[in-house]
């Protein structure tokens, strides 16, 4: 018997992430890529998974641990000399050479004591690679491949990237070799198990088998991780946001993402088990398996009624309950005529997903009003000539930014957001703006606008809207907006119903400036009027409020030496 210590891997750009749930205990007996422990950050919540197999000796970390990259988990005894065992015992690998299969991105590398003399080197034979075990999805699509026939390629190494509607992963390779064949392309759809590639040479690890090889009961017992939240509200619920930020505040009252592990969602799963009418005894109620097992035999002993007209109460009261709706209709188009199917952008499944939940949870009301724009057209007109050699091209939307800060500092309700049953008052000025991509719409958010003259301004969406269109956008640069913008004044249209961008609580929609005859007291004279339609969020603003605030910034386009006021 051999003791391997068992560390956090690389687990992204995280430092000193909490451990909320201790998922094994001394004397349990593990399997590779089994959970251990579960850690959360400021974004995600990610399960840690055993990088070999044997009995749990001693643990080396307890709920409220602050843990990071190379942190010892525990001490695992496992048996020397098991690599030859038989296929289902992927614990049985040497210390050095623990199975690299099953995992994605958070992937534990393989610790490295001295290798049991009874270990003899891995075999220079050909080695097949395969798809580990990447949580609950299914025909994801190889968006990369990141190495070529020939390369030399070392344990853990990143062979291909995979993407689903949920997330983008590099899948490593479980042994170090010489590239000798590559089984898929870009474009390809995988699954768990699936050949990627074919070394020669001395292997770093023993290839595991397929994950397939184990019984339900074992992976209900054992849950491993899985890489991305999943949703596990029940299917009339809106679909919860997919970007992976983990909100522990919002965990106590059931909502349409409960707080719970990939492991748990996944049990839950297969048990048909809506998460959301479990109540949860975990730390900051987070939903453990004994929370759903108990929860089942409730339901088999006829209490399912009770508990879950308890559970939908509040859920219906935090404004997350789902909707009695007809099903969606099922229709054969191509039986009426010829047909081409494309996939949803990944970009148009995310944001749909985010469209769906804000229509429905945001009693919208927009207000349509336009602003004369005349002298201020005429004055971007000059100084764009005036700067043609600056390369910096002044949008009338960069106006329009700077405009809506000063209507913000007037009417501070508008750059708030709701927080239960309180109102946060940002004292921070940053724009959002609707960005149109090949892959869909995106929104850029430029921060401390208040704080930028309008040149800036212009360079800075520019610099933005750039990345957007390149598929660069960080996390970092869509969040923390006070309010939204939409422009579609260079496509046409008067008015249109902007969909508010929660949880902010506006949205400004500008559409195309036309010249009509307006009174002046005398005559009709022709003037440059911009169309505005101002969506709000009528739980925190009322009409009045939204009139004034169009007004206001209608006044302020109209003449800008209100904005010095």
């Amino acid at each position: 018997m051999a003791l391997v210590e068992i560390k956090v891997p690389d687990i992204g750009d995280f430092d000193e992430v909490a451990v909320i749930e201790v998922l094994v205990k001394a004397g349990d007996t593990v399997r590779a890529e089994q959970s251990l422990i579960t850690v959360e950050s400021d974004k995600a919540s990610m399960e840690i998974p055993s990088s070999a197999a044997g009995v749990v000796k001693e643990l080396k970390v307890k709920i409220g641990d602050k843990v990071s990259e190379g942190s010892v988990i525990l001490t695992l005894e496992a048996e020397a000399g098991a690599s030859s065992a038989p296929a289902p015992a992927p614990a049985a690998a040497p210390a050095s050479a623990a199975a690299g299969e099953g995992r994605g991105e958070g992937a534990a590398p393989a610790p490295a004591p001295a290798a049991p003399a009874s270990a003899p080197a891995a075999a220079a034979g050909p080695v097949e690679v395969r798809v580990p075990d990447i949580g609950d999805f299914k025909d994801v699509a190889v968006i990369e491949v990141l190495v070529k026939p020939g390369d030399t390629i070392a344990a853990e190494q990143s062979l291909i990237t995979v993407e689903s509607d949920k997330a983008s992963m590099e899948i490593p390779s479980s042994a170090g070799g010489t590239l000798k064949q590559l089984k898929v392309q870009v474009g390809d759809k995988v699954n768990i198990g699936a050949l990627i590639a074919v070394l020669e040479g001395s292997a770093a690890a023993t290839p595991s088998p397929a994950p397939a090889a184990a019984s339900p009961e074992e992976d209900r017992a054992t849950a491993p991780a899985s890489q991305a939240p999943q949703k596990d509200a029940p299917a009339s619920t809106p679909a919860a946001t997919p970007l992976p930020a983990h909100d522990p505040a919002a965990t106590h009252t059931p909502g349409p993402l409960p707080h719970a592990s990939p492991s748990v969602r996944k049990f839950a799963r297969e048990l048909g088990v809506p998460l959301a009418e479990v109540k949860g005894s975990g730390p900051k109620g987070r939903i453990t398996q004994a929370d759903v097992q108990s929860f089942t035999r409730a339901v088999l002993a006829g209490d399912a009624q009770t508990k879950a007209q308890a559970a939908k109460a509040p859920a219906a009261k935090s404004g997350g309950g789902g909707l009695d709706l007809l099903p969606w209709p099922k229709v054969d188009f191509a039986k009426f005529g010829p047909v081409e199917r494309k996939e949803l952008s990944r970009i148009k499944k995310i944001s749909g997903a985010n469209l769906h939940r804000n229509w429905v949870q945001i009693p919208h009301v927009t207000n349509n009003d336009e602003a004369d724009i005349t002298e201020l057209e005429a004055f971007r007109v000059s100084t764009n000539k005036e700067n043609e050699k600056s390369g910096v091209k002044v949008t009338m939307l960069a106006f329009v930014i700077r405009a809506v800060v000063a209507a913000l500092k007037k009417f501070p309700e508008f750059n708030a957001s709701l927080d239960g049953d309180a109102l946060v008052y940002k004292q921070y000025f940053h724009i959002g703006f609707a960005a149109d991509t090949p892959n869909g719409l995106v929104v850029p958010v430029l921060k401390d606008a208040d704080r930028k003259g309008i040149l800036q301004i212009s360079q800075e969406m520019g610099e933005l809207a750039k990345k957007a269109r390149d598929g660069k956008l960080g996390a970092a640069d869509m969040q923390g907006g006070s309010i939204s913008i939409s422009s579609l004044g260079g496509i046409g249209g008067t008015h249109f119903t902007p969909i508010i961008n929660a949880p902010e609580v506006a949205i400004l929609g500008l559409s195309k400036s036309a010249t009509k005859p307006v009174w002046d007291g005398k005559q009709f004279v022709p003037r440059l009027l911009l169309p505005l339609s101002l969506s709000y969020d009528h739980r925190v603003i009322d009409g009045a409020a939204a009139a004034r605030f169009n007004a206001y910034l209608g006044q302020v386009l109209a003449d800008y030496r209100r904005i010095l006021l």
